[in-house]
């Protein structure tokens, strides 16, 4: 069989021996210690190779609003109102440009799969959702991505935002989300989301529990519902930062509570961090949920990006190895097998959360993505930044290793 590509030299798992790989119309043709072929090479010279990284929750109509919206109280009551005065002058076309700049990134730093959150309400209308749409469509060269529309302001409280939850999905939103915290009847807004969930036979992912006070949370009837509904297995939810205060009994029950009803935890450790504890001038509380404890014990988890230089949190490079890294200093995972897992977090994982195959098999795509590291826990700790990626065996990006000029 001729060729379109061979990549030389390739390690598929830590620790396995370097093989090629051959690729023919866009998908893997071949897996073998060596393919005899003239076909043209790639030497992945012994790297790690995957289908790339996931990002389970970004928020693109939101990002990069720094110059106009600044946290003046830097915790989530400022960042929600930076951000409800910044969205009254959103349109299609600034949305657009602003999630072009972070897709841009998230491409060169291994990306290859993103969950984007599309606030939707009265104010903004479908403008947001539009402009990805738009972006999901114009970079599916690189990257496949998901919209979850979702009610950041409230839904039962705000009229008019669920007939535009309704239209977005009748307009081929991939799922829906939810953020009760938000909202002046939040166990109203649960069963209203999955009402519509069940209506669209879409997938939930919440915004939830965004605060350090365990005395109350919503995550009980989220997980009630999830089972009322028979939705196991289709409900995420994230932040969930009240986990983080749990002493270790209650957080065991926490375990348990959303392995039994199949629901996915995902962490976003730069807004979290960023967010809370800052009633506190002293001990201040890390606001990390401890996501290990939760993979550990088999509930899928994610850690991911949330948001990228806006008031929620003024940091971003898209990188999802230097998350997953941050998520690791903060919990004090040192171990090999540990930081693995926190690889595992950021790729196969997120895949499966968001319906998709990390695996690298014969027939498969050619979505590859290169790493320097020798092993997944080496990339965690060395933040390594991938040297080049393909979609469907054509290139997307290239980003060699710093070659060094010594004297």
């Amino acid at each position: 069989m001729s060729l379109d590509l061979v990549i030389r030299s390739a390690r598929l798992e830590d620790g396995a021996a370097p093989v090629d790989l051959g690729v023919k119309d866009g998908r893997i043709a071949e897996i073998a210690p060596t393919i005899a072929s003239d076909a043209p090479e790639r030497d992945a010279a012994g790297g790690l190779l995957i289908r790339g990284f996931a990002d389970s929750h970004l928020h693109l109509d939101k990002a990069c609003i720094l110059e106009r919206a600044q946290n003046r109280s830097g915790d989530l009551r400022g960042a929600l109102e930076a951000v409800t005065t910044a969205k009254r002058d959103f349109t299609t076309e600034d949305v657009y440009a602003r999630g072009a700049q972070v897709l841009d990134k998230a491409i060169g730093q291994g990306t290859t799969l993103i969950r984007t959150q599309v606030e939707i309400d009265p104010v903004i209308g479908l403008a947001g959702f539009e402009a990805v749409r738009r972006l999901k469509a114009d970079y599916a060269w690189a990257l496949d991505l998901q919209i979850c529309v979702f009610p950041q302001e409230g839904l039962l409280n705000y009229p008019g935002t669920e007939e535009l939850l309704r239209a977005a999905l009748e307009q081929g939103a991939d799922l829906l989300g939810g953020c009760p915290y938000t909202d002046s009847d939040p166990e109203g807004q649960i069963a209203r989301i999955f009402g519509m969930a069940r209506a669209f036979d879409v997938d939930l992912d919440f915004h939830l529990d965004f605060d350090l006070d365990t005395s109350w949370r919503h995550l009980d009837e989220v997980a009630r519902q999830t089972i009322a509904h028979d939705m196991q297995g289709r409900v995420a939810i994230g932040h969930v930062t009240k986990l983080s205060m749990l002493p270790p009994e209650r957080l065991a029950e926490s375990v348990a509570l959303l392995r039994d009803a199949g629901i996915a935890l995902t962490v976003l450790p730069a807004t979290d961090l960023f967010i809370t504890g800052r009633d506190h001038d002293h001990a201040v509380p890390r606001g990390v949920a401890p996501a290990h404890v939760f993979h550990a014990a088999g509930v899928r988890c994610t850690v991911a990006t949330n948001n990228v230089l806006n008031p929620f949190t003024p940091y971003g490079d898209c990188s999802l190895p230097r998350m997953a890294n941050l998520f690791a200093n903060v919990t004090q995972l040192g171990r090999p097998e540990d930081l693995a897992a926190c690889f595992a977090m950021i790729s196969e994982d997120p895949f499966r959360l968001l319906g998709h195959d990390s695996r690298i098999v014969v027939g498969g795509p050619a979505d590859l993505v290169l790493l320097p590291a020798p092993s997944r826990a080496a990339t965690v700790s060395e933040i390594g930044r991938p040297l080049w990626g393909m979609k469907a065996g054509r290139m997307t990006f290239e980003a060699p290793a710093p070659r060094l000029f010594r004297p």
